[in-house]
């Protein structure tokens, strides 16, 4: 039986792959034909709490009629206008983006000036939905959650390692962005831990060049000896996330804070 399992694994791990060449295929085209778009500020919010297994973070499914449909995510949107107000700077009114979106989309109340801020991405020009994303993190209040069967069309708590491991094998879709901030909490064992060791932290900037690799696209930031170039072949310090029939390789051994 569980050699039946690990085909299965294998064979959805190859089929996200195929699909997530193709998608970047198709970005490249898109942005020969249309050129590259504004990056739209947006932010998200990680809601953690202490499960069963360890520590879980709230994960919404996107209605697939919409942008990223299908896809998991956390709670998050683009920044709106009311969201500046009383905010002294951006990252102050991504806090209010963030809390009014866990709001409306999980029914999660979360005091903007709690949220610990961690991370924003930028995403690469060829991407055709750009969302420049503040990321925070947030002990959820309760484990009371309502979607709005709108946006969102279903949630669920999971382990950081369990959402990895289940996107690798190609149960569920993740963008990298998310798996990345699901590799960063999970090196926490609590909420608390992850609150404090994400607070003690310099916020890092993933601004994404793309590169082709070996198997395929490679995201390459800051730090990466190939992220001038967008050459992932050259020889040096690496700070990528590459795309391979067996998952995503992550190397940050050539970031520091």
């Amino acid at each position: 039986m569980s050699g039946l399992r690990t085909d299965a694994a294998g064979k959805g791990a190859e089929e996200a792959y195929r699909r997530e060449v193709l998608q970047f295929d198709e970005w490249r085209r898109q942005l020969e034909r249309d050129g590259e778009g504004p990056a739209i500020p947006a932010a998200t919010v990680v809601v953690l709490h202490d499960g069963p297994a360890g520590l879980e973070s709230l994960m919404l499914r996107r209605n697939s009629r919409l942008a990223f449909g299908g896809m998991w995510v956390f709670p998050g949107g683009r920044i709106d206008d009311a969201d500046h107000d009383g905010a002294g700077d951006l990252v102050a009114a991504a806090r209010n983006a963030a809390a009014r979106e866990a709001r409306e989309e999980a029914a999660i109340v979360l005091d903007p000036a709690d949220l610990v801020h961690f991370s924003c991405w930028i995403p690469p020009p060829l991407a055709p939905k750009r969302f420049a994303t503040w990321f925070f993190a947030a002990r959820a209040p309760s484990e009371d959650v309502s979607i709005d069967e709108g946006e969102i069309v279903h949630h669920e708590w999971m382990t950081p390692q369990g959402a990895m491991r289940r996107r690798d094998a190609g149960e569920i879709e993740l963008v990298a962005p998310t798996w990345v901030t699901l590799r960063t909490v999970g090196q926490f064992d609590t909420v608390a831990g992850a609150l404090e060791g994400l607070a003690r932290r310099r916020a890092r900037r993933y601004e994404t060049r793309i590169g082709r690799g070996g198997h395929g696209p490679v995201s390459l930031w800051h730090g990466d000896a190939g992220y001038e170039t967008a050459d992932p072949s050259v020889p040096g310090p690496r700070h990528r996330l590459e795309i391979t029939p067996n998952g995503y390789l992550f190397d940050e051994s050539g970031y520091s804070d």
